[in-house]
């Protein structure tokens, strides 16, 4: 055997057996997660707290003139007894002023404040932490309707554990009328939830729930608040606190209900800026690999460079496989399909399959129906790996280009087709 063909065979084991081991990875840590879960008293409902510090709900507003009011409703129903919400006007250019300025009229608990000109989601939050006294911060997005018992979920690893500075939420998907989105019920289930219990059970947490996370607000102080200049200042945020020893949990009770992409030209946009944001923390942060003392985040640095390099593998594999079909005169190396379902392909998507199931099982008692979903997952590995794939080899050179001081702001994402949420 050659040296070319062994290097070919190799990359072709590590792009089908990567993923297939962080698969069955991240399903026996979201177990081991489950089980010590259930042996909480307050695994069905949640406890009564021996206090009741005070809180407040930071909704940053960019556009959401159609949004906002059902939002707002939903986070000011909060059933916990000591709470305010700040919702903050990020130089919007609908009519978010007048809904805002409305609803504070309306509302006690509500607080608005205007921005002039779009500062970008970090700078927004931080403009929402500095009008409060309360200690802890609770941030979700301008489309998102909280749980009512989301704060109290929340508020109890903070009074338990003081090392606690953050504590994410579990979002889940409301507009299901395609099949993009009904794909994300299920990816959000077995892929997004799965991660973060099993990041949870095996140490470090790799992001924050940009859409619905509680903040120690003297730990965000500590690190500087949220950076402007980072497109995924949930990720960023992350990195910061765990790098200053400051510890992350994840509460899978404290629900949200979210809205996500249904269009092919939406979903891209989306995931081409979480895989930029996920390039930048590479790039900020690969010198923890050189800081023993922050050992704890080298299996999250050591999953992310993996990953990328996956990423870029296969495309290189495809590549060759397409030039080969096109040019079979020409001696590329022999390489199988990386996306017809045989052999291997066909034990990656069983495993997904299966990775729903243990996901159902886990995430049954927030929707009764997620099962209604299990048919769709079949095209998770066709539909979103590509997308996602294409979106990590973009993304790199174009965070490179980009530089580190641009302001990162935001536009209108696509908010699929909006439907009611079954509460």
């Amino acid at each position: 055997m050659t040296t070319m063909h062994q290097f070919w065979q190799s990359a072709l084991n590590f792009l089908f057996y990567y993923p297939l081991f962080m698969s069955y990875l991240w399903m026996m840590g979201a177990i081991i997660f489950y089980w010590k879960e259930r042996k909480e008293p307050s695994y069905q409902q949640p406890t009564a707290l021996t206090t009741y510090p005070k809180v407040a709900v930071l909704v940053p507003c960019f556009n959401e003139g159609d949004n906002a009011e059902e939002t707002l409703s939903h986070a000011l129903a909060l059933n916990y007894p000591n709470f305010e919400v700040i919702a903050i006007n990020d130089g919007s250019k609908d009519n978010t002023a007048e809904v805002l300025n409305r609803l504070a009229e309306k509302y006690e608990k509500l607080k608005v404040v205007h921005l002039a000109q779009n500062q970008g989601k970090a700078m927004a939050l931080q403009a929402g932490s500095l009008l409060t006294d309360a200690e802890y911060l609770i941030g979700i997005d301008g489309d998102a309707l909280l749980d009512p018992h989301a704060a109290t979920w929340m508020v109890r690893h903070f009074l338990v554990h003081p090392s606690v500075a953050a504590v994410t939420g579990n979002p889940r998907i409301r507009n299901r009328s395609t099949l993009l989105g009904r794909v994300q019920v299920g990816e959000f289930s077995s892929i997004v939830g799965m991660i973060k219990r099993a990041q949870r059970s095996f140490g470090r947490i790799f992001t924050v729930s940009g859409v619905i996370t509680a903040f120690r607000k003297t730990a965000v102080h500590e690190v500087g608040y949220w950076s402007p200049n980072m497109l995924t200042e949930d990720i960023d945020i992350t990195w910061k606190l765990q790098r200053a020893g400051w510890d992350i949990y994840f509460e899978p009770n404290a629900l949200v209900w979210i809205l996500m992409p249904e269009t092919i030209q939406g979903l891209w946009k989306q995931r081409l800026r979480w895989a930029m944001g996920g390039a930048q923390v590479l790039i900020k942060n690969i010198d923890v690999l050189f800081k023993p003392r922050l050992n704890y985040l080298w299996p999250l640095m050591l999953e992310l460079m993996l990953t990328l390099v996956w990423s870029y593998l296969l495309f290189i594999l495809a590549l060759i496989w397409i030039l080969h079909m096109i040019l079979p005169w020409i001696a590329f190396p022999a390489v199988s399909s990386p996306f017809l379902p045989y052999g291997t392909g066909i034990l990656l998507g069983l495993t997904c399959l299966f990775q729903f199931i243990i996901s159902k099982w886990m995430d049954s008692r927030y929707e009764n129906q997620l099962g209604r979903n299990y048919y769709w997952m079949i095209w998770y590995p066709f539909v979103f790996w590509l997308i996602t794939v294409s979106a990590s080899i973009v993304a790199f050179p174009k965070v490179l280009l980009r530089g580190t001081e641009q302001r990162a702001r935001w536009v209108s994402p696509d908010r699929g087709i909006k439907i009611n949420s079954g509460q």
